[in-house]
Order: structure tokens, then sequence, then C-alpha cells
């Protein structure tokens, strides 16, 4: 967005509550890359030029990445400005709250992103004391947990890509998984993303599917960048030592208790690696021997019935890692009515109803893309011309 408005002439700036790039540096864990290929990261002005195009960039490359980029046009960041309220200023315009002081602006936008604040279940607080508890955000590497085996509560992206970590490093780990859609890294010799851009399938705009998937509906791939990218695998992660376990309930004391859904989930992550190889052969008698036959799919065989309860000391399990995601936070800081009852931002593509407010960075801004970082170009592109069009009239 910063950019866009340089190149517009815009008078801006950039108010960062920590450093340039801080999440990926310090919320992030040792080994994590990007889930989406180099080909596919791009900025305004700004595509990957590396030699590496197919491979993923692990957490320093994206940190260097992203400070190169602010670097490349002497972006106005204002290091260290936490912002704690955005108010309605009388006449128009916004007064924005800072531990550094307040800021007025005639127009605002809001580029926080939809993974603010780490979700934990109720019932985190009724496990014991001397259980540590780590969420994703703040889980750095194995070597940096305490002694013991792992409780990892999340089946999605993160937690079968830490539950690898752990199992990498020799630890003990119970897995607990919810929804989570099995893909294959790459099918007929071509990554996963690659497929995707083919089919279009990232050209959907937000009127292209139901309300419900907009909202959260949708179940991310379960994917991985690490060592160059590789499928992620329950039944994998159970050959190399993870014990699998159904959806977390609740605990008592060191008792963790959960559903019976464990063989039902698995089928059902399943239907995501069927649905898009036939979705991709669907389509190839259009591109007849452009591509490679299908690579032969491992199968591994299902875990055992999973326990329907846990004691986290019994089985010298110290930790307890909750990937289990995050939430905006908004409500807690926007004081301008832009908010719908369940939370969410009431926009058309990233305009808000109260003038002079805008918002990126958001799940289905405006396409399938809008949360990704390749996604930004078009959003911001979009609201910068909005935005001069605003201050001209104002």
């Amino acid at each position: 967005m910063s950019r866009i408005l340089t190149e517009g002439g815009q008078d801006h700036v950039v108010l960062e509550r920590d450093v340039i790039a801080s999440t990926w540096e310090r919320q992030r864990w040792d080994s994590f890359t990007l889930l989406t290929p180099n080909w596919a990261t791009w900025l305004p002005r700004w595509h990957y030029t590396g030699d590496d195009p197919h491979g993923f960039m692990g957490r320093e490359e994206i940190v260097a990445y992203l400070r190169d980029y602010a670097a490349s046009f002497d972006a106005p960041v204002r290091p260290g400005c936490d912002v704690r309220r955005l108010e309605g200023a009388g006449g128009g315009g916004f007064v924005v709250r800072c531990d550094q002081g307040d800021l007025a602006a005639r127009a605002v936008v809001i580029a926080t992103g939809p993974f603010q604040r780490p979700r934990v279940p109720d019932w985190a607080k009724d496990l014991p004391g001397d259980i540590a508890q780590v969420h994703s955000s703040d889980y750095r590497s194995p070597a940096r947990l305490p002694d013991g085996g792992v409780l990892v509560v999340g089946s999605g992206p993160s937690g079968q890509q830490i539950a690898e970590d752990l199992l990498r490093a020799g630890r003990a780990v119970h897995l607990a998984v919810g929804r989570h859609r099995r893909v294959p890294r790459r099918y007929r010799g071509r990554d996963y993303y690659w497929w995707l851009e083919l089919g279009g399938f990232y050209e959907k705009t937000s009127q292209d599917v139901p309300p419900a998937a907009r909202r959260g509906g949708g179940v991310a791939p379960a994917l991985t960048g690490f060592g160059g990218g590789h499928d992620l695998d329950l039944r994998g992660l159970h050959r190399d030592g993870a014990t699998l376990l159904g959806r977390a309930l609740s605990a008592r004391g060191a008792l963790v208790s959960f559903d019976d859904s464990l063989a039902s989930s698995l089928a059902e992550g399943d239907h995501g690696y069927t649905d898009f190889t036939t979705w991709v052969d669907d389509r190839l008698y259009r591109f007849d021997g452009m591509f490679d036959a299908p690579e032969p799919r491992e199968a591994w065989p299902d875990p055992p019935p999973a326990p329907a309860s846990i004691d986290l000391h019994r089985l010298g399990i110290g930790t307890v890692v909750w990937a289990t995601g995050f939430r905006s936070g908004l409500g807690e800081w926007v004081e301008v009515p832009i908010l719908d009852d369940d939370g969410q931002v009431r926009h058309d593509r990233g305009v808000t109803p109260v003038p002079g407010l805008y918002v990126v960075g958001q799940t289905w801004l405006h396409r399938l893309r809008s949360p990704f970082i390749r996604g930004a170009e078009e959003d911001v592109t979009h609201i910068g011309r909005h935005l001069a069009d605003h201050l001209a009239r104002d």
C-alpha cells in the first residue's frame, strides 16, 4: 500500500508496532517456510528474482525480502508505534491513538491482516500449571520447549509442520486431529499452486463462493515447503512415531479428553487429495502429453483407534502446543462502525462504508488470493485509486 501511495505522491506514514517483518521474524518457528513457491512471491514492482523459483522461502529470507522491499522506495515506516485506538474525528477524518502520541489523518488503511490474536480454547486454563502451554506463534524449535513429550492440538498446516519438526528432533508427539485437507505438494511434475494458477482458481472473487466459505468454512491445504517441499500426511506422521488422537475437547487437570472423530477426520482429509487430483486429471485432455504421469501415492495404514483420554503426566508430556489459529482482534481497537455482528469488516473490495477508511490483506477482500503476498498488488492498486479520488474530493 505504501508503494502505491508513494508513486501517487500521497503524503502518508506506515505505523508499525515493532519493526518491519517482525511477525515473520518473531512469530514463526525456526524451520518455517512459505507454503507457496518463490515464483508466486511478489509485491508491486518487487518480484522474486533469485535462482530457485520452485523453492520455498524460509523465515530469514522472508524477513529480508520485506525489509529490502521497504528500503527500495524508502517507505516512511514509523517503528515501535503501537496503535491503541482508531476513532472518527468530528467533521471527517480520523484520530489514531498510539503509544507515541495521537495522529490526525484524512484517510486510514487498516493493514493488520486477519491473524492478530492467538486463539486457544477456554479449557486451556484447566490444565495443570506444570504443563507448559505454547501457541504456534510462540513456538520456535524443539530445543526451546521443556523436556518431555508434546501434545500438539490442531492438524492444519501449522500443526502438522510443528509435529513433523518435533519428530525430527526425536520428541514423543501426540497430535489432536481436527479438520484438515490433504493435497499433494506436487502432482504430474507440477506444484500444487501451479495447478491452481492454471485452473484460474485464485481468480475467484467473493461473489463466486457461498458466504460460509468466505467466513472460514474452507479448510487450508496441509502442505510444507521444508526441505524443498513435500506432502504432509497424518498417516505418515503416525508412521514416523506420532500418536494420533481425535479432536481435543476438555481437560480435567492432566487428563485431556478427545472425541471419536479420528477415523472420519482422516477420511474427510483424504477427500481433498482425491478431489484435487481428479480436478487436474479431468482437464488434462486439453494438454495431453504435456505433463508427467501421476506419481504413485504413498499409502500407509490407518492408525489404531484413538483413546478417549490421555493423562499428560503419566505419558511424560510436558508441553501443549496450540496450533489452533488466530482471530482478527479488530473490535478491540477499531472504534469506527465498520464491523458487522460477527466482527467482520463491512467493505466492498476494501472500501468500507466510512469515507476515507480502507482495509487490505483480509481474507476474500476481493479474490481468493487476497490474503496471499501475491494478492496484495491488485487490491492495493484498486484502493490506491479510490483513496486518491477521496482525497481529491475532500
